[in-house]
């Protein structure tokens, strides 16, 4: 049985994307390799079968919502001298020294590219976000052309890892949701589980963090509903942007460790991210047949089609994204039909189990 070491800066109990991703893939490697997982300590996390954990403790330091880890070289030497192939998901610095120490001992090195690291990283923090862009750029390039294989979640970052000079062979290999999960359920008796009877819900699930752009989303909720007592935005995650959020209409519940309640009893799911690739937070709205309103970054235009699976506005426009809320609080029907367009895509084009077994495929071969 091969033994796959997984590197990443991202972890539960943190949620995230990648801390999602990794706990659907998990279950579905553990039965057919051998896993170890590099990662940072966020505390007590879920315990999964035939995984070994080893954490690193974090820092102090923090840039905006980004954490570091103090890693240690030797124990990472180590990790990696007992693995077949190393999969990383970040370019943090455990993901950093992962990928130049299995470089060093010629082990395989895929990565899962989640995002545009630079853009992410840039748009993150407060201050020298050209200064950080340039440098994170320059890091990227250098640790990706040590990988043996690049896989990705869309052709369009693709294309732009190439446009970037990066040569090394690439995959694309769709993120999936897993339908059966996120599943649509009573929306009356959702909100009622959560006190939320009789209330109009426009949601929001991710990271509370500047990239995210939450203000735009703040605003346009504010000027929308004007003279609308029972409408209410509902917050699901944490950050440094939940300070700016407070407002008697807004329900804050933080990070979950299970999503699905709470995308269940959302009318509306709105994503204003400045940056994105694939917005997993999205597609698991949308296959819990809710309509959603999503800046148009990334890939998501490859399955939010305007006014066919969704609707788009413009980043940082919370006068357009108000419109945009005012017209599907006013029309049901069209919220439905969104809603109903939405999940067959998701069902369609992005079910996991296509995401998990493309994946495994591609480890089998190492």
């Amino acid at each position: 049985m091969k033994t796959i070491l997984i590197s990443s800066d991202c972890y539960l109990p943190r949620w995230d994307g990648i801390a999602r991703f990794l706990s659907q893939l998990l279950p579905e490697l553990n039965n057919e390799f051998k896993i170890i997982v590099a990662v940072p300590d966020f505390g007590k996390s879920q315990k999964y079968k035939n995984v070994e954990e080893q954490k690193f403790p974090l820092i102090k330091i923090q840039f905006g919502d980004i954490y570091l880890s103090r890693v240690n070289n030797k124990r990472i030497k180590e990790l990696v001298s007992r693995c077949d192939f190393v999969f990383n998901q970040t370019i943090g610095p455990i993901g950093r020294k992962t990928i130049k120490q299995a470089s060093k001992q010629n082990k395989p090195i895929i990565s899962y590219v989640h995002s545009i690291e630079w853009e992410l990283a840039s748009k993150g923090v407060k201050y020298f976000k050209t200064l950080v862009r340039i440098f994170v750029k320059i890091l990227v390039k250098r640790l990706y052309k040590k990988c043996s294989l690049l896989i990705l979640p869309s052709k369009e970052m693709e294309d732009i890892l190439t446009v970037k000079g990066i040569k090394t062979k690439k995959e694309v290999i769709e993120l999936g949701v897993n339908t059966e999960t996120f599943k649509p359920a009573d929306k009356n008796l959702a909100k009622e589980r959560l006190g939320l009877k009789n209330k109009f819900i426009i949601g929001y699930c991710g990271r509370l963090s500047r990239e995210k752009d939450l203000p735009t989303l703040f605003n346009a909720f504010l000027r929308a509903k004007k003279n609308q007592a029972n409408v209410k935005l509902l917050i699901v995650g944490d950050g440094p942007a939940k300070e700016e959020l407070k407002h008697p209409d807004v329900i804050l519940v933080g990070a979950q460790n299970n999503v699905v309640p709470y995308l269940q009893a959302m009318d509306l799911y709105v994503l204003p991210s400045l940056t994105e690739t694939s917005s997993l937070s999205t597609m698991e709205a949308m296959s819990c047949e809710i309509p959603v309103i999503v800046t148009p970054v990334g890939n998501i235009k490859e399955y939010v089609r305007d006014r066919e699976t969704g609707l788009f506005f413009p980043r940082g426009d919370f006068k357009s994204l108000a419109r945009k809320i005012s017209l599907l609080l006013k029309n049901p029907i069209m919220r439905e039909r969104l809603a109903k367009a939405g999940r067959q895509i998701i069902q369609k084009r992005h079910d996991w189990k296509n995401t998990a077994e493309a994946i495994k495929k591609r480890f089998r071969k190492y």
